[in-house]
C-alpha cells in the first residue's frame, strides 16, 4: 500500500481496507520510508488531514450500553475526541416562534422576539408537540424554569405508549426514580428558581415529547443524534442493576466536584513547580515533550480580600498554553477567567475547573499534545506574584490523530452585535466540539441584563439548530435571580443584585457540541454598550490541529478598570418610587423598573415603580417612609406611555389632585404634579393609586411612578 494510493484511489482503498486496524502505521510507515518518492509533496498539514479522514471513514459504528452513555457525565477525556460525521447536538425548546430565517430574502425576521415560554413544535389535539426527532439520539438535560402538575410524555422507537408519563414537576423534584439523583435532577432553589434534570434518555429511532394543558411554560431539551449506524438501547423508567448503578457512580462524582473526575491515567505523572511572576515578564511553568496529555492543572496564590483588588490581580495575571511549537497558544486568558473565576464571588467546586476553600485553583480538562507542550504565566502588574503550580500529565491512549487540541480564550466586545442583538462567544473553522462557557458582565445600571437566547450555528447553518429562551436559562437558573448557587455543570458564583458584576459559568460535558466544519456560538444581549453593560466572555472548545482560532492576546487596558459606574441623575429629596413597597400585594405585578433606554434623565435614578394593572378598579397601596407628623406640600412625577391608564390618588385616605390621565403615545414623564397640602398623622403614610378607566387610544391600565416628594410646610 503507498500514500498515492490513498490519495488517488480513495474510494477503492476504503473499499479494500475499510477496517484495517494497520492503516495508521502504514501511512506513518509510508512517509519515513518513501518521502517524496512520487513527486506528491506532502506537507504536515496534508499529512494530518489524510489521517483524519482515513480515521473518520474507516470508523466502525458504534455501539452504546447504557452505562458507556451515562460514563460520558463525567468522562473529560471523551471531549478530546473529534467527531464522527452525523454526531450533532441540537436543542429542543420554547423559544419565540416569531424568530424566523426567511432564506428567499436571505434576511433574519424576528430576532429579537422574546416571547420564549409557550414555543411548540406543533398542536396535537389539546397537547403541545415539544420535540420530535428522529434517533439514534440522547437526551442529556431537560430544563424548564416552571414545572407544573400536567403531565409531559416521552414516546421513544415509534411506540405508542409513553416511556416516560409523568407531571412535569416530577421529572425535577426527586419523587420519580430513576430521576431521583440529587447531582444530577434538582431545583437550584430560592438562589436560582431553575428546574435541571442530567439523566440521559436514549432512543434509538426517534424521540416525541408532547406535553398537556397545566404542564408550565419554559422548556428545554438538550440532546445528541448519533451517526445512523450506532446502536444505542432505548430507555426505560426500569433501570437494571448495572444501569442504576451507572447512574449511582456518576451521582457519587458530580457530588465530588473538586477531585479529578477521571484519576485512573495510566502512567501519570505531576510536576510541583514554584514560581514568582515577575512584572512585565512571561514565566515558563512547564515545558513538556515527547506526545502526552495534560490531565490536571492546579494553582494557588494569595488573591486579595477585597474583591475589587481580586478582580484587578487575576486579571493581571494571565496564562498561555501553546501545543507542538505552534505559532500562537491555544490558550490565553487571564489567570481567573480561565478557572471559571474573575474575582470577588464565592469559592466554587464544578466538574471540570473550579476554586478550594483554600485558595487552590483547579482544571481538570483534557489538553492533548503530539509533540510538545508549553505553559507559561504573564504578569502585566506592578508586582511580583508567587505562587505553587502542579501539572499533572500522562501519555495518550489513543493516536493523536484521533484527537482535537484544547483551546480557552478570552475576549471582551471581540465582536459588534450582528443579527440584531446577537454578541459573539465564538467563530471557529475547523472540526471539534464546543464545550463551555464563562460569562462575566458589568451592569451598573442594574435591571435585568439576560433576557438574551443562546444561539449555536452548526458547519454553516443560516438557523441555528440550537435556539434557547433566555442567558439565565441557558446557565441552569430562571427568572432574573441574582442568587448565588454552584452544580456540577454551571454555576453563578457572583452576582451583585444584578447591579454590578456577574460570574456565569456552563460547561457542556455530556451535551459537548460537536462540528464538522463551523461554530458559530452567540448570546444575545439586550442591554447594549452604551447604557454601560459590558461582557465578556471565556470559551472553551476542542479544535483540530490547524483549525481556525480567531482570538489573540488582549491588552491589560482592556482587561482592567473597564467597569465604572455612570453618573446617574437623581432629583433631590424624593422618595423613589422603586424603592416602595406595596402593601397588600396588588392584583397585578408591581415592581422596580429601568427607564434609562426611554431618557436617562428622564426619572430620577432612572428607574419608576411599574405597575401592570390590568382593569378599571384595581387598587395598588404604597407605604410611604416613616414621616414626622406635620403639614407637607405633596409632589409626584408619573410615566406616561401608549399603554397607561386613567387613576386617582389618594394619600391616608383622602383624595389628592384631579384624575390623572398618563396616555402618550411616546413613553416619557409628566411635569411635576402639586397635589396639594397633606396632613401626616402616622408614621408610615399610604399612597394609594386606584385606576378608574383608560383612554380610547390606550392599550392598557398600567401606572407608573417616578417620585413621590414630601416638602415641610410651616
Amino acid at each position: 500500500m503507498e500514500l498515492r494510493d490513498i490519495v488517488y484511489r480513495p474510494f477503492s482503498f476504503l473499499k479494500d481496507n475499510v477496517g484495517h486496524k494497520n492503516i495508521y502505521l502504514s501511512v506513518i510507515s509510508f512517509r519515513k520510508k518513501q518521502g517524496l518518492r512520487y513527486g506528491l509533496k506532502v506537507n504536515a498539514f496534508f499529512y494530518n488531514a489524510v489521517c483524519l479522514i482515513l480515521f473518520s471513514l474507516t470508523a466502525r459504528a458504534e455501539t452504546y450500553r447504557y452505562a458507556d452513555l451515562v460514563n460520558r457525565m463525567t468522562d473529560l477525556h471523551q471531549l478530546a475526541q473529534l467527531p464522527l460525521p452525523g454526531e450533532k447536538t441540537a436543542l429542543a425548546s420554547s423559544y419565540d416562534r416569531t424568530s424566523q430565517y426567511d432564506a428567499a430574502a436571505d434576511k433574519y425576521v424576528g430576532w429579537s422576539a422574546n416571547g420564549d415560554g409557550t414555543g411548540f413544535i406543533r398542536k396535537e389535539g389539546d397537547d403541545w408537540v415539544l420535540m420530535d426527532v428522529q434517533g439514534p439520539g440522547c437526551i442529556w438535560r431537560i430544563w424548564s424554569a416552571t414545572a407544573l402538575a400536567g403531565h409531559v410524555k416521552i414516546y421513544l422507537d415509534g411506540a405508542t405508549t409513553p416511556t416516560v408519563d409523568l407531571p412535569f414537576v416530577s421529572y425535577f423534584d426527586g419523587t420519580a426514580a430513576p430521576f431521583n439523583r440529587p447531582n444530577l435532577v434538582y431545583n437550584t432553589g430560592e438562589a436560582g428558581h431553575g428546574y435541571d434534570n442530567y439523566t440521559p434518555i436514549p432512543f434509538q429511532k426517534s424521540c416525541k415529547i408532547v406535553a398537556e394543558k397545566g404542564w408550565g411554560s419554559y422548556y428545554q431539551f438538550t440532546y445528541t443524534q448519533f451517526p445512523a449506524d450506532t446502536i444505542v438501547p432505548t430507555f426505560g423508567m426500569h433501570l437494571s442493576s448495572e444501569d442504576s448503578g451507572a447512574l449511582d457512580e456518576a451521582d457519587k462524582i458530580l457530588g465530588q466536584c473538586g477531585q479529578n473526575p477521571v484519576t485512573a491515567t495510566s502512567g501519570n505523572k505531576t510536576e510541583k513547580p514554584s514560581i514568582t511572576s515577575e512584572p512585565g515578564k512571561s514565566t515558563t511553568v512547564a515545558d513538556l515533550s515527547g506526545s502526552g496529555a495534560i490531565t490536571a492543572l492546579k494553582v494557588k496564590l494569595d488573591i486579595p480580600k477585597d474583591p475589587e483588588a481580586a478582580r484587578i490581580l487575576l486579571r493581571q495575571l494571565t496564562i498561555s498554553i501553546t501545543w507542538d511549537g505552534d505559532a500562537a497558544p491555544a490558550v490565553w486568558s487571564p489567570l481567573g477567567d480561565f478557572f471559571g473565576y474573575v474575582g470577588g464571588g464565592d469559592t466554587f467546586q464544578s466538574l471540570p475547573v473550579g476554586l478550594m476553600n483554600d485558595g487552590t485553583f483547579y482544571s481538570y480538562w483534557y489538553m492533548p499534545y503530539g509533540q510538545k507542550a508549553h505553559i507559561e504565566v504573564g504578569n502585566d502588574g506592578p508586582e511580583p506574584v508567587a505562587m505553587t503550580w502542579e501539572i499533572s500529565h500522562a501519555p495518550l491512549d489513543q493516536p493523536i490523530a484521533k484527537l482535537a487540541r484544547f483551546h480557552a480564550k478570552w475576549h471582551r466586545d471581540a465582536f459588534p452585535p450582528h443579527r440584531a442583538v446577537d454578541w459573539t462567544l465564538l467563530t471557529t473553522q475547523g472540526t471539534g466540539r464546543y464545550v463551555g462557557t464563562h460569562l462575566h458582565g458589568w451592569n451598573p445600571r442594574g435591571d435585568w441584563w439576560g433576557e438574551g437566547d443562546d444561539k449555536f450555528f452548526i458547519d454553516g447553518e443560516k438557523f441555528p439548530s440550537s435556539f434557547g429562551t433566555g442567558s439565565e436559562d441557558y446557565f441552569g437558573y430562571a427568572w432574573s435571580s441574582a442568587g448565588h448557587f454552584s452544580r456540577p455543570y454551571h454555576n453563578q458564583i457572583l452576582n451583585e443584585g444584578n447591579a454590578g458584576h456577574f460570574d456565569d459559568n456552563r460547561w457542556h460535558i455530556p451535551d459537548s457540541v460537536p462540528f464538522q466544519t463551523s461554530f458559530e456560538g452567540d448570546i444575545e444581549k439586550y442591554f447594549l454598550n452604551n447604557r454601560g453593560t459590558l461582557y465578556a466572555a471565556e470559551v472553551f472548545w476542542y479544535l483540530n490541529a490547524g483549525g481556525t482560532d480567531p482570538f489573540a492576546a488582549v491588552p491589560v487596558t482592556e482587561r482592567v478598570g473597564y467597569w465604572v459606574r455612570p453618573e446617574i441623575y437623581r432629583e433631590d429629596g424624593v422618595i423613589e418610587g422603586e424603592s416602595l413597597v406595596a402593601d397588600p400585594k396588588p392584583e397585578n405585578s408591581c415592581g422596580p423598573q429601568g427607564m434609562f433606554d426611554y431618557n436617562p434623565k428622564g426619572w430620577s435614578n432612572e428607574h419608576q415603580m411599574a405597575w401592570y394593572a390590568k382593569r378599571a378598579g384595581e387598587v395598588l397601596c404604597l407605604q410611604l417612609p416613616v414621616q414626622k407628623p406635620g403639614k407637607y406640600q405633596l409632589l409626584a412625577h408619573y410615566t406616561k406611555a401608549r399603554n397607561y391608564g386613567v387613576f386617582q390618588a389618594n394619600f391616608n385616605g383622602t383624595d389628592v389632585g384631579l384624575p390623572t390621565d398618563l396616555y402618550s403615545a411616546e413613553t416619557t414623564v409628566t411635569d411635576v404634579v402639586d397635589l396639594g397640602t397633606v396632613d401626616v398623622t402616622v408614621d408610615t403614610p399610604i399612597f394609594k393609586v386606584t385606576i378608574q378607566d383608560k383612554n380610547e387610544a390606550s392599550g392598557g391600565y398600567m401606572f407608573g411612578l417616578d417620585y413621590l416628594k414630601l416638602v415641610p410646610q410651616p
